[in-house]
């Protein structure tokens, strides 16, 4: 967009980021949302939760905005990695409507704040803690363009559903047989590589 705003566009690739993360769970039951599919975990419904809790510290506190919920997986006594799981009595409905809650309440301080305004994140080393609004803008865009490629692979090991957002998957078009046929020709150029 020629002579579009700065903070207009960092905020519109900061929600296409949300909305991408989010599709990931359309049409998936409890189990797979919730599924560890990696070593360390991840799953798509802990991702959200994630998203949610870091827009809020990011667009927050930083900005002596805080939200008015507590969020007791950041607590002190919280063990690690609370935030990137939900439990079963965390419902899908619950981490979508906190993290909707999230875009809102980060989505009021873009508005009210102009990309110099300075912050404080207290969680970050003393001589990086002073940060402006345009940086954490860039920050949370990173952050969650970040978690939505995870959710991507996440995806398609689930169900094979692959892509970048509803209506526009951002693949090149093939049917199953050319994936197959592409995905066996990577394997054996894998191999071919491997044995050098």
């Amino acid at each position: 967009m020629i002579g579009s705003e700065p903070k207009t566009d960092l905020h519109r690739y900061l929600r296409a980021a949300r909305e991408a993360l989010l599709w990931k769970l359309d049409g998936l039951s409890e189990y797979d949302v919730r599924r560890p599919l990696t070593p360390t975990g991840t799953n798509l419904l802990g991702l959200v939760k994630h998203a949610a809790s870091t827009e809020l510290g990011y667009f927050g506190l930083v900005f002596g905005r805080p939200f008015d919920q507590p969020l007791p997986w950041l607590g002190e006594d919280a063990e690690p990695n609370a935030d990137l799981w939900a439990t079963a009595d965390e419902s899908r409905a619950e981490i979508i409507g906190l993290y909707r809650r999230a875009w809102a309440h980060a989505d009021a301080t873009i508005a009210a704040l102009a990309l110099d305004a300075t912050g404080q994140v207290p969680w970050w080393p003393v001589d990086r803690r002073e940060v402006t609004l345009h940086r954490i803008l860039v920050h949370m865009i990173a952050e969650t363009h970040r978690h939505a490629g995870h959710a991507d692979v996440v995806r398609e090991l689930i169900d094979g559903a692959a892509g970048m957002q509803k209506g526009n998957d951002n693949l090149p078009p093939g049917d199953q047989a050319w994936w197959d046929d592409y995905r066996d020709r990577l394997e054996r150029v894998a191999r071919e590589a491997g044995q050098r």
